[in-house]
């Protein structure tokens, strides 16, 4: 069965590097606490409440993909330093992007007040992808390498790094598809 995701179009490619333009999207996000794994944990579920009917409307919303997650700070990322994804202050934002379809005025109200929705605005993301299990030293090693691809390509980061993850937790690790995103000015 087939998960939505967002559309984009690659502007370059070499390997498991592109670098791509995504038109605004409508996302679903929180804000947890916590180590990297249990943050991740805590705003799937709080997430998955919302689309499987914790709203307004009692809707059921289709999960697409990815779930990305970053530091909750915001703070632009030192391409000079050794980079990864730390919660610094171990407060993480995690998102869902909504199906197209819906625009940010179709999508019913939350009932968990900590669930957030809003539109990011189209963007342009150095993406580098990889397989297997996204532990700490897999992210912290990617998102290195595109740190070195982007300043190699001359390209500014215009945001932290994200943690894309694309498959559900029962898809053997091996088959699993990860990203690192950095978006770029």
């Amino acid at each position: 069965m087939a998960v939505e995701e967002p559309k984009f179009s690659v502007v370059a490619a070499d390997g498991a590097f592109e670098l791509r333009d995504y038109a605004a999207t409508v996302v679903a996000e929180v804000t947890v606490s916590g180590d990297r794994d249990d943050a991740s944990s805590a705003g799937f579920r709080l997430l998955a409440g919302y689309i499987f009917g914790g709203n307004t409307g009692r809707a059921k919303i289709a999960m697409t993909a990815p779930v990305a997650q970053r530091p909750a700070s915001g703070e632009k990322i030192a391409m000079t330093a050794p980079v990864g994804i730390a919660g610094g202050d171990g407060q993480w934002l995690v998102q869902f992007t909504m199906p197209g379809a819906y625009g940010l005025g179709d999508l019913p109200v939350p009932d968990d007040a900590r669930v957030r929705l809003h539109e990011v605005p189209a963007r342009r993301v150095a993406v580098l992808k990889f397989s297997g299990l996204a532990r700490d030293k897999a992210i912290a090693d990617h998102t290195r390498e595109l740190a070195d691809i982007l300043r190699t390509r001359g390209l500014t980061a215009s945001g932290p790094p994200t943690l894309a993850r694309y498959n559900p937790p029962w898809t053997p690790w091996l088959l699993r598809r990860n990203e690192i995103m950095i978006p770029v000015s």
